[in-house]
């Protein structure tokens, strides 16, 4: 993933800005630099995505509390609709 990050120009970004995103099925990761990219890796590949996520809930997991968000918009109602978690 930084592999492909690093063939693309970015500007400086703030630290508070970056998001990662774990499919819940642990079948993917996601990487958010902006709000328009937003860099996902499944299988040994990574492809550039627009990833917009909306909170559903929040759940506990090994005695935390986490944020558990699905694509929203028409994305959410199609099969490969998946729920992500934030890393913190």
């Amino acid at each position: 993933m930084v592999d492909a990050v690093r063939q693309r120009p970015i500007s400086i970004f703030h630290p508070y800005m970056v998001e990662v995103y774990v499919a819940v099925d642990g079948s993917e990761a996601c990487l958010s630099l902006t709000s328009s990219k937003t860099y996902c890796a499944q299988n040994g590949s990574v492809r550039e995505v627009k990833l917009e996520l909306e909170f559903k809930r929040y759940e506990v997991y090994e005695n935390k509390i986490r944020e558990v968000y699905r694509p929203k918009g028409l994305l959410a109602f199609t099969a490969a609709a998946r729920e992500y978690v934030r890393m913190l």
